[in-house]
Formats: C-alpha cells, structure tokens, sequence
C-alpha cells in the first residue's frame, strides 16, 4: 500500500476522540485514521521498527486520549507484525492497554481492569520468549519491565479511575 499523495510530515490528530455510546453521536474520524494505516506494509520483515511512524502515532494516540483511535492504528500494525514474533505479543498489550484506557474513560473499571490483566499476560508470555538478536525492533526499544511494573502496581488496587489510564510513550520516556 502507498502513502496518499496528502501525507506530507506529520499526521494530523483525529477531529475528535470517538467512544462508544457518547450522546454526541459522532461516529469515528475514519479517513484521519486512514492516513496512518495507510503507512503500514502489507507485511514487516524480521520485525516492527521502532521508528515506524503509524506505531508511533499509534502509541501517541493513545497517549493524547484517542483511545479507540489508537487500538486501530497499533491493530493495523499488528496485522503487519511477523507471525509469531515478539512484536506481535507487545502489540497485544499495547493494544489491550489502549483498550483498557477507553473503558476506564467510559467509567467501566471492571472491564479495564480485565483489559489491563489481560495485557499483563501478554507481557509475562513475551518475556518468557527467546530475545532475538539486539536491533531497532519495537521490542528491543521498548521498556517491557518498567511497563509490567506499572500494570501490576494498577492491578493492585482495590478499584481503578479514569486517573489510572496508562500513557505509553510516557513509559518509554522514563527509561
């Protein structure tokens, strides 16, 4: 898939943050989203770069409180991620996280929780996998211990907020 003829420097963010059952009616900014999917090959060889620029708005996305929004971009990518790689595992959590954040906004800590639970597994699977050779994969960028540190201490306490939503850039920042 190519790039659009529009997409000069960065993508623009969503006009709004789409959730489900809003009273405000306004469905998805699909076509904004379209420009970001639209960065990402059919399939990545070897591994995800980390420098790859529909992750990393992906990731952001989440970051800036487009949850719903981010889910589709890391998913797109996902879909691209080798078979059985590393890349694919944390791409899961990232996306349960972001899942996780959009039901945390939505009021439903029960089900974030679970999101949260479910992407701590993806992290504990991840890293009983064999590490591959050091490079500029997502995986090897990304600080996947200071991240289940982070969950673990959200899945600790007794109910969760919306103040408990996770910002992913955030984490690899503090590394």
């Amino acid at each position: 898939m190519s790039v659009p003829p529009n997409v000069h420097g960065p993508l623009p963010w969503p006009q709004w943050a789409y959730v489900p059952g809003e009273a405000a009616g306004l469905d998805a900014d699909y076509e904004t989203l379209a420009l970001a999917k639209a960065l990402v090959p059919p399939v990545f060889r070897g591994y995800v770069p980390a420098r790859h620029p529909a992750l990393r708005y992906g990731l952001a996305l989440n970051d800036r409180g487009y949850s719903w929004e981010a889910q589709e971009v890391l998913e797109a990518v996902w879909a691209a991620a080798p078979q059985n790689g590393r890349e694919r595992i944390l791409l899961r959590a990232c996306i349960h996280i972001a899942n996780a954040n959009l039901r945390l906004r939505m009021q439903k800590a029960h089900s974030a929780a679970r999101m949260f639970g479910e992407a701590l597994g993806e992290l504990r699977a991840l890293s009983s996998r064999k590490v591959a050779a050091a490079g500029d994969g997502f995986v090897e960028s990304f600080p996947v211990p200071a991240l289940t540190a982070l969950l673990q201490a959200k899945l600790g306490r007794a109910e969760l907020t919306k103040a408990d939503w996770i910002a992913l850039s955030a984490i690899v920042r503090s590394q």
